[in-house]
Formats: structure tokens, C-alpha cells, sequence
């Protein structure tokens, strides 16, 4: 069973979300809140495996709240993915930088919310490739960097390319194609890229190459 908060200061669309995830025999929604203090504190309640989470609301807004929950050893087991009403406002690039899973528009029509839902909760990252590209081509505009400090060093080659390809958006069946190895063999080396980057999921392994120059707009 998918546990699943939202956090959403408008009743209609969290009503809406709720009446969509109550249909479902494999999605329970465990808590409500309308605003990110108190779906801060639900999450800590209720431990969801996901926390959908709007980006403007009151109190604490959505990129805080998906701070603090990112922050705490305690929540690790929670994917957040961010609601906003817009496909690339500035508050997106930001989220993932907070810590949050991917995104989803409040527009996504029933059966791709559904799928995110699924798919955060495998931990899977929300983006795909061409959102990725345009994300990371509108929001990073200082030079890459040279990966020192970020935690690439500690990286194995084969460690450091399957990095890449994560950011490039591919599956790990795809990424298996292309290093030339089995899906479990590249699973391995995300994971453990993961472990040594401390990245909660694949989000933040975007996040990481792109800010470290690993991976600039022009390779995706």
C-alpha cells in the first residue's frame, strides 16, 4: 500500500487529488494539511511514502517544507513531489535542489498523476528528459563546475558514467544498453552512486551532475 499526505491550502484541489487516490486499491492517503508547517508535521506523524506538496502556500511554503522533510534522517523514506500550476515557473528548479522527487502541473490529467504517484514511491525521479533539459538550461547560468567537493571525486568511473546517463534521463534498462551491462549490474552503480553522494533519489543525482559540470545542457 502507497501511503500518501497532500499538502495543498486549497480544499478543492486536495479533495480532488483525494477522490482520485481513494479509487485506487494499492494508494491510501494517510493526512491532509493546508498549509507546510503543518504537513511538516503529518509527514512526521503518518511517514508517507509520498508528500504531495503545493509550492505556494502560507505559514511555510512548499520548497521550505520540502527542505526541512529532505533535512531530517527521520523522513528519508518520503518522496516529495512538488504541485505547481505551471509547467516550468521558477519554483521547480528550486524544489529539486530542496530535495523534492520531481514535480507534477495541477492540470496532469487523472492516469499520468496516478503513474507519478507510483513512481515517486519506487523512488523513481518525476522528470523527463526534455523537461530536464529545459529546466537545467533556464535556471543553472553560472560555468559548471569542476565536480570538487560535490562528492564525484569518490566516484568510480563506471559509477560516474551511469551518473551521467541518470541526468541524460535514462531508465536503468537503458543505461544498461549503453554501458554495456545488465539492468541489475547498472542499479548497482546508481545506488551506490546515491550512497556516496548522500542524493535522497534520482532527482538529486540530476541536480548533482549538473552543478558539478558532470553533464551540461548541450550532452542531453
Amino acid at each position: 500500500m502507497i501511503r500518501v499526505l497532500l499538502v495543498d491550502d486549497q480544499p478543492l484541489i486536495r479533495s480532488g487529488f483525494r477522490a482520485l487516490l481513494d479509487l485506487e486499491d494499492d494508494i491510501e492517503v494517510v493526512a491532509e494539511a493546508s498549509d507546510g508547517k503543518e504537513g511538516i508535521a503529518l509527514a512526521r506523524k503518518h511517514l508517507p511514502d509520498v508528500a504531495l506538496i503545493d509550492v505556494q502556500m502560507p505559514v511555510v511554503d512548499g520548497i521550505e517544507a520540502t527542505r526541512r522533510i529532505a533535512a531530517d534522517p527521520a523522513l528519508a523514506g518520503v518522496h516529495v513531489v512538488i504541485l505547481t500550476n505551471y509547467g516550468l515557473d521558477e519554483y521547480v528548479f528550486n524544489a529539486l535542489r530542496a530535495g523534492a522527487a520531481g514535480f507534477l502541473v495541477k492540470d496532469v490529467v487523472p492516469e499520468d498523476f496516478l503513474h507519478a504517484v507510483r513512481v515517486a514511491a519506487r523512488g523513481d525521479a518525476l522528470l523527463a528528459p526534455s523537461i530536464t533539459r529545459k529546466l537545467i538550461s533556464r535556471y543553472i547560468t553560472q560555468p559548471p563546475g569542476t565536480g570538487t567537493g560535490t562528492g564525484l571525486e569518490e566516484l568510480t568511473n563506471r559509477e560516474r558514467e551511469a551518473v551521467a546517463l541518470v541526468a541524460r534521463g535514462l531508465s536503468n534498462d537503458q543505461i544498461a544498453d549503453r554501458m554495456v551491462i545488465s539492468p541489475t549490474t547498472a542499479k548497482t552503480h546508481i545506488n551506490r552512486a546515491m550512497a556516496k553522494l548522500h542524493a535522497r533519489d534520482r532527482a538529486q543525482l540530476v541536480v548533482l551532475a549538473y552543478e558539478s559540470g558532470l553533464v551540461t545542457p548541450r550532452d542531453s
